[in-house]
């Protein structure tokens, strides 16, 4: 594109229009050539925006999470990006948008936006062009950004590198989760979110997660959430820990 129609494009975008900010999302998710130049002209509108990360293993319930902790968000005014890394298709290379369908609710609301994000190869649960996605909507306005990553397991440090905050969930019953807890999964949490907690275990898990945390350096203090978030058990709850670590982030 030429250069004017990039700075129209973000101007349009930094006035508030979705459209645009859609617009430019597609072009650094293509790989385009002017990443570089949208890049340039929003980084004077950066790092406004809290960045939290949510990731763990598949199945663990971190769309519906999310979905119950946004309501909260939004009932105080605060606006809202959501980027759900999805897994690719393996028949068109874009993602597999059973996030978005799950927190359909929020699709006519102003204040939130909704992208459902493709890996396209990136192990690490994380797309290459997420960083400048989440750039976009700090940009953009939003107050919070949210990034659901894949579940992938081993890599999922990615979200290290993009979120301010880390959240991790896991849930009672997956034989995998200590192996999980081994691969260094809680090693990037800032807060643990046990889920599914009417699956019986739960107290169990949480046992074994501070048991591990007790070896390793400043984790004592973690904060272990028990939850239900399709009953909105525990949502209010992770909000305030989110809260917390915010205002924490703001006072250094």
């Amino acid at each position: 594109m030429r250069q004017q129609d990039i700075a129209g494009l973000v101007t349009s975008m930094l006035a508030g229009s979705k459209t645009s900010l859609a617009h430019l999302i597609t072009l650094v998710e293509e790989g385009s050539l002017d990443t570089t130049e949208i890049e340039s002209l929003i980084r004077p509108h950066l790092h406004k925006a809290y960045r939290i990360g949510i990731t763990g293993p598949t199945g663990v319930g971190k769309s519906t999470l999310i979905d119950r902790l946004v309501a909260i968000i939004r009932s105080k005014g605060v606006s809202v990006g959501i980027i759900a890394v999805d897994p690719s298709s393996i028949i068109t290379g874009g993602a597999v948008l059973g996030d978005r369908i799950r927190m359909q609710q929020h699709y006519l609301d102003n204040g939130v936006f909704i992208r459902s994000m493709a890996t396209r190869g990136s192990y690490g649960g994380l797309s290459q062009a997420v960083n400048a996605t989440v750039n976009l909507l700090d940009a953009s306005g939003k107050d919070l950004v949210i990034i659901e990553t894949t579940g992938v397991g081993q890599t999922e440090g990615d979200i290290v590198r993009v979120a301010d905050t880390v959240v991790v969930v896991l849930v009672p019953g997956f034989g995998d989760s200590i192996q999980l807890m081994k691969a260094g999964l809680l090693e990037i949490a800032d807060i643990v979110v046990v889920n599914k907690i009417d699956c019986g275990g739960a107290e169990n898990l949480a046992v074994t997660i501070r048991d591990t945390l007790k070896f390793g350096p400043r984790r004592s203090q973690l904060p272990i959430i028990m939850a239900q978030a399709t009953t909105n058990v525990g949502v209010e709850e992770l909000y305030q820990e989110l809260e917390k670590c915010r205002n924490m982030l703001s006072s250094r």
